[in-house]
């Protein structure tokens, strides 16, 4: 198989797409005014408790607060102020504290913040104010498992901090592991200078920006090349892979054309991300409907014409679909609380089969989720984790004709909302004539019967102009 990172480099904007055999599997777009701050660290200071509620509002130096859980603030203060822990009764307005976003502000809401800080490598993650570490569950093999925790009761550092062991890990060399341990460890402690030397509130850690982001996460043995349209961004990856990911170097490749998603066919299937409607190879399409609280997705047979019968039908089709709505997850990044609305099916066998089916279909994505199960209805309930923007946040404002409805009004129901307003506007005047000024389907509304019109220009004895301009929006109503 053949998978590829294509990255383009403008100066509006930065966008990342991983394709497999032709297939987009993931797209991230960033620009400079809306660049990430997850992974940002901070040194912050207390602007608020709320013990109602269990929190802390910290400022970051940004134009929102951010939202930190009392329960962690014990362990941040032994890392800024003083190896003794400070009992959360005594925190208080005005007290700094370190922390790292890992979730954006959304709405009206500030970042999340946490003070469980994480830095992360090419294969690990170090957990500076943890003394325990782990290895990622996605690392199924016993033998591995085992052969990465001895590798790490041999490191030897000056002080005890925590790892994670991230999924690239494994099959490394044991140099490897320890030359990335080691950095982070550098890393860490530079850090902890600075924020001992800056005063709240400060940026003390700034994470990369998405082309990095992308390489440290994604640029694993199975990617066949990564490809960039900007040279100075080329060169740029180029120092960072050879500090980084040297033995990858010769999968680099700089793109001398002038439209690399045009040429490898992605910027259609970018467009269709913002679609509703997806549809499979059996003709069968899922409706995918994100709102405030929840994602809801329907699967429905479409056009599936194959000589099974229903309950056969209804498995094959929840089958092709699980896989589909595992990939459209991560491709729209959609999060929050996810309804899914499978084809009933009547075998209990099927069911089973189609969880794990999905729960398989679902193993790659590196945002944590947790599936409840799937109910005799065929409607599955699941959670996954949210923390940038998605790409129609940052691609799309709401309609300001519609105002976010999705919908507009019917030419006839327009047509008769203009009358309505047409009698509001005569009421108290007296005139010889008004024009009404509205989009060519509504005046073929009003004219299919004239009766009503007729009528208003009795009742009030005026005339009225009905003018038909192409231009306008189909709601717009102009009377004078």
């Amino acid at each position: 198989m053949s998978k590829e990172i294509l990255i383009n480099s403008e100066i509006q904007e930065k966008r990342v797409a991983i394709v497999q055999d032709g297939l987009l599997l993931e797209f991230h777009i960033e620009r400079p005014q809306d660049r990430t701050i997850v992974g940002n660290i901070y040194k912050g200071r207390i602007e608020a408790v709320m013990p109602s509620i269990g929190a802390a509002f910290v400022d970051i130096g940004l134009p929102k607060n951010g939202f930190l859980y009392l329960s962690e603030i014990e362990s941040a203060y032994e890392s800024i102020e003083a190896p003794q822990q400070t009992p959360i009764k005594e925190v208080k307005k005005g007290q700094e504290v370190l922390v790292q976003v890992v979730k954006e502000s959304f709405g009206t809401k500030g970042p999340r913040i946490s003070t469980q800080i994480g830095l992360a490598g090419r294969y690990l993650v170090i957990m500076p104010l943890e003394k325990q570490g782990g290895i990622s569950r996605r690392i199924e093999n016993e033998v591995e498992r085992r052969r990465l925790r001895d590798i790490f009761k041999k490191l030897k550092l000056p002080d005890p901090v925590g790892f994670i062991v991230r999924t690239a890990a494994s099959g490394r060399s044991e140099q490897e592991l320890i030359r990335d341990a080691q950095f982070l460890y550098k890393l860490w402690k530079r850090l902890e200078k600075i924020a001992q030397e800056k005063k709240a509130p400060a940026l003390v850690y700034e994470e990369y920006d998405l082309p990095l982001r992308a390489i440290r996460d994604s640029f694993t043995e199975d990617v066949t090349k990564l490809i960039i349209d900007s040279k100075p961004e080329f060169y740029r990856i180029q120092h960072f892979m050879r500090t980084f990911l040297s033995y990858l170097c010769k999968k680099v490749e700089l793109y001398r054309g002038d439209d690399l998603f045009g040429a490898k066919d992605v910027e259609k299937q970018i467009n269709r991300i913002f679609e509703s409607h997806v549809y499979l190879k059996s003709k069968a399409y899922l409706i995918i409907e994100p709102t405030e609280g929840l994602v809801v997705i329907d699967v429905n047979s479409g056009g599936f014409k194959k000589k099974v019968n229903q309950e056969d039908m209804a498995f094959k089709v929840n089958a092709e679909a699980a896989v589909e709505i595992a990939r459209q997850l991560v491709l729209r990044d959609l999060g929050g609380i996810i309804v899914i609305d499978f084809i009933d099916m009547e075998r209990e066998g099927h069911r089973r089969e189609l969880l794990s089916i999905l729960k398989n279909a679902l193993a790659g994505d590196r945002a944590k989720y947790d599936i409840l199960g799937i109910s005799k209805f065929g409607i599955v309930e699941m959670t996954r984790e949210r923390i940038h923007k998605t790409v129609q946040m940052l691609s799309f404002h709401p309609c300001p004709y519609c105002k976010g409805k999705g919908k507009l009004r019917s030419p006839q129901t327009l047509g008769i909302f203009a009358l309505k307003e047409l009698k509001r506007y005569l009421k108290g005047k007296t005139l010889k004539q008004a024009s009404l000024t509205l989009a060519p389907p509504v005046i073929d509304e009003i004219l299919k019967d004239k009766e009503a019109l007729r009528a208003i220009e009795h009742k009030y004895r005026i005339k009225i102009n009905l003018i038909s301009n192409p231009t306008a929006h189909l709601e717009d109503i102009k009377i004078a």
